[in-house]
């Protein structure tokens, strides 16, 4: 692939990185790439959003879906700015999610106003039939993550089925947060094309 004879030093890096993660599946290249750019990106994300949880959510997003696209990214361009037109773009549409989901909550409790919250009450309380229903998803569930790498099983299991935090999962696994999370994304992608293969 030809690479833009004007890009930076910089640029140049972050491409042998790329090649390394592309080629040579080198996690630590890909560490190596969130290192580079997650102080930046988050800002960028929290500047948009002005919520430091929507920030952190969708710096990791975005780092997912480029990394998910890593074979896409052309070197005629800096892998910045490459990176940041994902995470804008992607912020975007969820800014235009977010407005579009308070304006359909706002609209529903304006129809709910004085009514019983008995309904709400029984939701809570799963009957039999609906209790059996949960646990065979939960089991259908299993069968699809044990068609996972053993790497990605263990981390939804951890995330998932045992509940450990991002900082436990960091700790057990002797991985960087950054990466635990990354490659959560990548797992998720992988689940759900599992799921979109079964139906």
């Amino acid at each position: 692939m030809e690479v833009n004879p004007h890009l930076t030093q910089k640029a140049r890096k972050d491409y042998e990185l790329i090649r390394k993660a592309l080629y040579e599946r080198d996690q630590q290249a890909y560490a190596r790439l969130m290192q580079n750019y997650r102080e930046a990106l988050y800002y960028m994300m929290l500047k948009m959003t002005d919520n430091k949880t929507d920030a952190e959510d969708l710096t990791v997003e975005a780092f997912g879906k480029a990394f998910n696209n890593l074979h896409h990214y052309s070197p005629r361009y800096a892998f910045s700015t490459w990176l940041f037109r994902i995470a804008s773009n992607n912020c975007i549409d969820f800014i235009r999610k977010k407005r579009k989901q308070a304006h359909i909550l706002h609209e529903s409790e304006e129809e709910e106003a004085g009514s019983s919250n008995i309904a709400d009450t029984a939701s809570t309380n799963l009957s039999p039939e609906e209790f059996l229903l949960k646990q065979e998803n939960v089991k259908n569930i299993q069968k699809v993550v044990d068609k996972l790498k053993p790497h990605y099983r263990t981390l939804v299991q951890l995330r998932y089925f045992q509940e450990y935090s991002y900082e436990e999962i960091a700790y057990q696994m002797d991985l960087p947060i950054g990466t635990v999370k990354a490659q959560l994304y990548r797992a998720r992608e992988f689940l759900y094309s599992l799921i979109k293969g079964k139906k």
